[in-house]
């Protein structure tokens, strides 16, 4: 009996579990096999067997590395980080809610690839179906999702699309939300790094692309994700993973490490460890040589204004966080210009001025001052009943 249990034990850590029907993750693994994971950031040379490639930083736009960015190639399943981001605008906005329950469609439960076997019929709520998504990239899970927000597969397309556009994401056109190979579906390397960007920028993101292992039918369906930078690589928040034949091994990667964010694109790998191998080589750089600075914050005096019933405004800040590459030195000074024509009425969050900011004296960057308070327009009896005070010796 114990020898029979020992058996049994042996093939479960023989043969992983798959994550989908395309790639597989060996959720067992304590340590990963690849070499690559171990290789030092000096390893860099700019010298990938991939396609397409871009790094650059989530918080500037800075590019920091750049192979064929704008070559329109298919991206497989990393079509789902428009279609996330769809999801996300649907929440934020109130059209759609987590616990909300989706009616599985035939035309949704009969997609191919990788997929979590649902049934036409089925319920799921929302947060599950994006679980499925985001976490094993399910084709049928994506296509629920896309007609339980536009009513169809095709008007959600066009959403996509407009989306795209709206971004910047000039060489992207999409034809369907999960990504499987149809022609005139492609997008670049760049465009990738604008939607993952954008994608980041709404709360709750990195819930569902952080997470290595989950579940989903009240735990009886387990969910893997093919993501391996989230369980090897320090600092990694997501982003997507993506094959098929046409497209090769793609990844969008990001990784933030002391504020610093970093987005790292892979189209067109030849193999699996090639694109997490080439991922994790731009991401070591970034972080090798970049940092993020926050200049001191300066106190604003309070500002003169013409015209209203209170004298002074007072105003403020925020310190841009910037970008900056290591081992490099500079001074980092301010200047404070508030504009010469502020008059009130003036509004809380209005635009008073801007603060400069130099290195070594050379312009770098500046930041908005606002309004912290409203100030009315004093009216002609309030002029003159100031005027009375003051004759009567009253202030």
């Amino acid at each position: 009996m114990k020898r029979i249990f020992v058996l049994i034990i042996v093939a479960v850590l023989v043969f992983p579990l798959t994550a989908n029907a395309t790639e597989s993750i060996d959720v067992f693994e304590s340590l990963p096999a690849e070499d690559f994971w171990f290789e030092p950031a000096a390893a860099f040379t700019g010298d990938f067997k991939v396609k397409s490639a871009y790094l650059t930083d989530y918080l500037t736009g800075k590019v920091l590395y750049a192979k064929n960015e704008e070559e329109k190639l298919p991206i497989a399943s990393v079509t789902k980080i428009m279609t996330s981001l769809l999801v996300f605008e649907a929440l934020d906005g109130g059209k759609i809610t987590y616990d909300e329950t989706v009616t599985v469609s035939e035309y949704a439960a009969k997609m191919g690839g990788s997929q979590v076997y649902l049934e036409q019929g089925e319920q799921m709520t929302v947060k599950d179906l994006m679980k499925a998504m985001m976490i094993s990239s399910a084709n049928d899970a994506t296509v629920a999702l896309a007609e339980h927000i536009a009513g169809s597969v095709e008007t959600f397309v066009g959403m996509m699309n407009n989306r795209a556009a709206s971004l910047g994401m000039t060489n992207t056109s999409f034809k369907n939300p999960h990504g499987l190979d149809e022609e005139g579906h492609y997008s670049c390397a760049r465009d990738v790094a604008f939607m993952t960007r954008e994608l980041l920028t709404h709360e709750g993101v990195t819930e569902f692309t952080t997470v290595w292992m989950d579940t989903i039918r009240d735990g009886a369906f387990g969910l893997s994700n093919t993501n391996k930078l989230i369980r090897y690589y320090s600092g990694a928040t997501g982003m997507k993973t993506g094959f098929t034949n046409a497209a090769g091994f793609c990844l969008s990667g990001t990784a933030m490490r002391d504020g610093l964010h970093l987005i790292a694109v892979v189209l067109g790998g030849e193999s699996s460890n090639e694109r997490f191998g080439t991922v994790k080589k731009m991401l070591d750089f970034g972080f090798a040589n970049y940092s993020v600075i926050t200049p001191e914050h300066l106190e604003i005096e309070d500002i003169f204004v013409p015209g209203g019933k209170d004298n002074y405004l007072s105003a403020d800040y925020t310190p841009p966080s910037m970008l900056t590459e290591k081992g490099v030195a500079g001074e980092i000074t301010q200047k404070v210009n508030i504009f010469e024509d502020i008059s009130a009425p003036i509004s809380k969050g209005d635009k008073v001025g801007r603060v400069d900011i130099y290195r070594d004296g050379q312009l770098i960057s500046t930041a908005d001052v606002v309004a912290t308070e409203d100030i009315s327009r004093i009216s002609f009896g309030e002029v003159l009943m100031r005027i009375l005070r003051v004759a009567c010796g009253f202030i």
